[in-house]
Formats: structure tokens, sequence, C-alpha cells
């Protein structure tokens, strides 16, 4: 319910416009907000409707644009929302353009928070929404808090939001970091410290993103004590190969005048560039005096990072930034931006290596060490299980992440066409042949990522010349005698037994042995131990198409963590996205999903139809839990862990099979 009455909200709200009434919070800014709102953008201060919210295509594009940012901003999102999450708090991170593109939120406050509006895809531009922090942040470039009542639209009157403008190098906006709550104290000095962190960690992640951008540089890491340069450097300089300063963040802005027109270091401090690049050598601290204020300034000097200096991305990716402790106070930028640049390259990647499953995580891990060593990758797994999407994202971790990653089901093709499908074809090949020839998969992947999709099914004749290709590099179009040579990284997936198939003779033992480099094994979703992750993630994406806020019944939530998933992902999304479908109200139950799958959730059920669908003995299954747990010396996490299932779904499997500790003294 709206904070006041709608009326008496209406009321207010043009009592101020019309100056009969006291503006709110005294503020200034907040006036001319509903005034735009009222009188330019024609809003409806009664309106009780929440924000519009992108679709997933559309949300997906958006990301896309700000992969970067979203890179530099994780780790200071889960540290805020770590710092203010006991009070309730959620953290949202918008585009320039008022989008929310991240956010961060208890899993058990999700519903509370999608109510008010306040997640990922939501929009929150003045144009749309009026008054609210993030609109006045996009508006006036400057922090600030709208305070319940604060808000132009009667539907957002019970939220409080502390908002804290982000900048690029270049001294663009390039979006808003958002600290919001649904309920918070009538007092608005509640809010100050609140806010106060907002705008801290949005100077933080102004200088991760700033290291990120502005790796091909030297980057000067300064600050006015000594003691605080490898802590707490506050002032960061970016300078060319020559000596020019090409950036500056905000507080070197603030300590060091004239940095927003061209200038060479040796007009700024006292020191050569010569000897910068001296001090970086020898990693030294170096003493410097800003030659226009007389101000000493304590400076350590980064040399220019290479783009494939992966290695430092794998040793800090395991820590799960959303389970990161609340040590606010180290919240610093050389931290944050040492962390900022460890994940700059992983991009989608990093949320398989933070996955709560031990296997999802180590198959990212691998996958991550021998991305670009020129070493096939096999990957193995049910149907439906992310198999291409777990490709797609070791592409994008990859020195290879700007070039084509291509994609090839080789059961889906039929077999007269994989031929020329794949390695393309000559000028009048065959009949019906393009006049020009074709390229083919392989080619088109050229500097890229092959990625070969139920490679179990290839023909054995395409299996020698695939050979040829991993062996010699270079592919011979059909109908063609001079060959091409291809540089890529080759991917391949199957649901088979290759090595069955070796030994049946369906699969070359050669090509096997090729495609072999890394093995990993992608677990089905009924034994993943962040299973419930995966419903909530794939839940909000098919919510965000639906056009209108809705929430997942927890009880619903519970059972579908129970089913046996034989379609794994993909069938999990298909019936999220007939349930979003068809649910009228704001709230997604066991009655709108598919009949066929509410009668396998019946409560009566869950195990043993899930035991059924899988196709474990239930002896078998309750042999194997007491021996996990007698290892384990009777301890349900590290019994969990060992038989890669959540500790939640092992208590409902110990109940289920009546399975009893042993009697202690």
């Amino acid at each position: 319910m709206p904070y006041v009455s709608q009326t008496q909200h209406v009321d207010r709200v043009r009592g101020a416009i019309e100056g009969r009434l006291p503006a709110p919070a005294g503020s200034p800014r907040l006036v001319s907000s509903w005034q735009r709102s009222f009188e330019e953008y024609r809003l409806d201060p009664s309106s009780v409707i929440g924000p519009r919210v992108l679709t997933s295509n559309e949300l997906r594009e958006v990301r896309s644009k700000e992969e970067a940012f979203l890179r530099a901003s994780g780790q200071c999102l889960a540290r805020l929302h770590e710092m203010i999450r006991v009070a309730d708090y959620c953290v949202m991170l918008t585009d320039a353009h008022g989008v929310t593109i991240d956010y961060r939120i208890d899993r058990d406050r999700r519903n509370d928070f999608k109510r008010a509006g306040l997640f990922i895809g939501s929009c929150w531009s003045e144009r749309e929404e009026g008054t609210c922090g993030v609109a006045n942040v996009l508006t006036d470039l400057a922090p600030i808090t709208v305070h319940k009542t604060d808000h132009f639209r009667a539907a957002f009157t019970t939220l409080t939001c502390s908002a804290a403008p982000i900048f690029a190098p270049n001294g663009e906006m390039i979006g808003v970091l958002d600290a919001s709550a649904v309920q918070s104290p009538d007092n608005r000095d509640s809010q100050r410290l609140v806010l106060q962190l907002v705008r801290q960690s949005a100077v933080l992640i102004e200088d991760g993103y700033f290291l990120n951008q502005t790796a091909q540089h030297w980057v000067l890491f300064g600050h006015a004590s000594r003691n605080f340069v490898e802590a707490q450097p506050e002032v960061l300089i970016a300078l060319d190969e020559g000596g020019n300063v090409v950036a500056a963040n905000r507080k070197a802005h603030e300590c060091v005048p004239g940095l927003k027109e061209p200038r060479h270091i040796d007009e700024v401090v006292d020191v050569s560039a010569e000897h910068l690049h001296d001090a970086a050598r020898s990693d030294a601290i170096v003493g410097l005096r800003v030659r226009a204020t007389g101000m000493m300034l304590y400076a350590r000097i980064r040399a220019p990072l290479r783009r494939s200096a992966r290695h430092s991305s794998s040793s800090s990716s395991s820590s799960n930034s959303s389970n990161s402790s609340g040590n606010g106070g180290n919240l610093t930028a050389a931290s944050t931006a040492r962390e900022a640049q460890a994940d700059s390259n992983l991009g989608s990647l990093a949320r398989f290596l933070h996955s709560a499953d031990r296997r999802i995580a180590q198959n990212a891990q691998v996958a991550l060490r021998v991305a670009g060593k020129r070493l096939p990758l096999l990957v193995l797994g049910e149907t439906g299980v992310g198999k291409e999407v777990f490709a797609r994202a070791v592409h994008d971790a990859s020195e290879r992440r700007t070039r084509p990653f291509v994609a090839v089901n080789c059961s889906a093709i039929p077999e007269a066409l994989i031929e020329s499908e794949l390695f393309g074809y000559a000028p009048g090949a065959f009949t019906g042949a393009r006049s020009r020839g074709a390229t083919g998969k392989i080619a088109q992947a050229h500097t890229g990522t092959l990625f070969l999709d139920e490679i179990g099914d290839m023909p054995l004749n395409l299996q020698t010349r695939l050979l040829r290709v991993l062996a010699e590099g270079e592919v011979i179009p059909l109908g063609g005698d001079a060959p091409q040579q291809v540089d890529i990284d080759v991917i391949c997936a199957t649901h088979r037994d290759l090595a069955q198939m070796v030994m049946e003779g369906l699969f070359r033992e050669d090509l096997y042995y090729r495609l072999t480099g890394a093995t990993l094994s992608m677990p089905p979703l009924r034994e993943r131990a962040d299973i419930r992750d995966v419903i909530d993630a794939v839940f909000d994406e098919e919510a965000r198409t639906a056009g209108h806020v809705l929430t997942l019944d927890a009880q619903l939530a519970a059972h579908l963590c129970t089913y046996a998933w034989p379609g794994n992902i993909r069938q999990l999304r298909n019936v999220l996205r007939y349930a979003c479908a068809m649910c009228e109200s704001t709230r997604v139950e066991m009655r709108h999903v598919p009949p066929d799958i509410a009668a396998l959730l019946a409560p009566d059920g869950d195990g043993r139809r899930a035991q059924e669908a899988s196709g474990c003995d239930e002896h078998d299954e309750r042999t194997r839990i007491i021996e996990a747990l007698t290892r384990h010396q009777w301890r349900p996490n590290a019994a969990a862990v060992a038989l890669g299932i959540s500790r939640a779904t092992l208590y409902r499997r110990i109940a289920r099979l009546k399975i009893s500790g042993p009697h202690r003294v």
C-alpha cells in the first residue's frame, strides 16, 4: 500500500508545484523534478502501476553493451549489499538511461522487492517514472536520497532510494548506483549513512572501470600519504607511452588542477615520464610534487597490462562475489581495482566459476586454464544441460572473445548437407550450388571458436575430414582443390558415450583422442547443488518477458527443486515460460504449470517420481547416502558435497529413505 493515500499524495504534489505547500524535504531539486514530471512529462502522481520492465531479449541487448561496466562493478555491488542487507536493502546498478542492468538482493526478500518494481530490467527514467532516486541522479548528475513521499508517483511512496552517479574516465556518466528499501524509518535522516556508503561505492566502481578502460596505459596510483598508496590509493592518472595524460579519476581532478586540459605529466608533477617508467619497473613508491599547488603526492606506477594476462583472473575468480563477507572498511580502491582487473576477461564464465555446485565451478576453472592453449575441449552431458551455453562462456573468457563463435549441431543437419555446411563448397560443386560457392562453418570460425554440438552424430566419412582440419589446420571446400588455412579453437559436445562408440567402431579412435584434450562432464539439473539458483535465474528471465511483475511461489519452487527434470534446463525453461504465460495474477503457482508436470510435482510423489525418473534404485541410493555420511562422520554438509547435492536435498532423501544416524553416547 502507498505510504499515504493517493488523494493526499496528489494534493501534496500539486500544492508544492503551485507554491501553496512546502517543498518535499525543503529540496529545490525535488520540486523541480515534481514540476517536470507533472507539466513536461504529463505523469499521473496517483498512479500505482510499477515501472516498465524490458523483455529478456531487450535486456540482453542492453547488458551486452555494458559488459565492461558490469565486470568492473560486480564486486562493489556485492560488498555494498553485504553491508546494508541486514536493513533489508537491495542494490541496483543502472545504465545511463536508467535501465537496471544488475542488482543484489536477498533471495527471501526477492518477491517483496519485485512487487515494488525493484529488479533487473526495470526502467527508472524521469520521463517514465517521475521523481525517484535514479531519475534525479540522471537529471542532475549528483547524489540524492528520495525518501518515501518524495517520490512523484504514489506507487513508490513506501520506498526509500539513495543513489549516486558513476562516471567514465572521459567524464561522461555511464550509470547510477542505487540502494533501495521497501520499508524504512520515516525520518529521512536515517538514510544519511546509506547515502554515504552508496557514494563511496560509486567512486570505487568508477575507479575499477577506470583501470579496466586504461589497461593499455601507464597508470599512476597516488595518495597524499605514503602509508596509503598501496592500501587505499585515491588519485588515478593514466598516461600514454609519451607521458601525456589521457585520463584521470574524480579524486585526481579534485587534487590536481588543470587535468581537464591536455597535459604532459612533466607539466603536472616535478618528475619526468622516464623516471616514472623506471619506478614502474622497480615497483617503488615515489614522491611527487604537484606543480600547481606544491602538494606532495606519493605514487606507485603500473606498467601497461597485456590483455592476454588471464592468469590473474583465474587466481581470484573462485571467490563468489555474492558470498563476500561484509568487511566494509576494506572497500578500498586498490582491492576493488585488483578484483575488477582480475575479473575483466571472465565474461559470462564468471557465473559458472561462482556456482554453488562444485562440479560446475571446477569445470569452469579447468576451462579457464585451457582456453587459448590450442587444446580441444569435449563437454559431456545429457541433452538440455547447457553445453552450448557453457561453450560460449569459455569462448567469451578466451583471447578470441572478439572473434567468431560458430556453432554447428551435427545431429540437426541432414547427412547429405552436413559436408557442405561444415567445409563449404566451390562454385559449381554440385547441382543447385551457388554460382560463387559458399564458405563452410569451419572457415567462418577462422581466428575464433568452432563449437560442434552432438559430435557423436557426425558421419564416419566426415570424421576423417575433420581429423585433417585439426591435424593440418586447413580445410578443402567440397569440389575444390586448394586448401584454406584455418586457425580455430575447437569445443565439442555430446550426450553419447564416445569411448563406447570407439569400441563399437562407430567413432574414429584417432579423432576421439584428438578431441579429448580436456574432457568436462556437466551434471544433470536434478543433481546440481545449485538447482534453486538455476530455477530462480531462469524464472527471472522468463518473468521479464511476461511484461509485468511476477513472483515465484515458494512452495512451487520447492517442488521444482525435487523434480527429476529429464529434459534438464531446457525443459525447466519451457515449463516456467508456460507458467508465466498462464499466470493472470502476480504470483506463479502450481496451478499455472503444465498439467502433466503438475501431476508429477504432487507433494506425496516428489521423492518417488524424482527417483524413478532418474533411474536410481532406492536400495542403491540409500546405500550410497549412508556410505557418504559414514565416510564424513555423519556431517551433512560434507556428505552433501561428496554426493554432489544440496544439504536440503540430502535431508529430504534421508527422511524419505528413513535413514537414522548412529546412536551417540
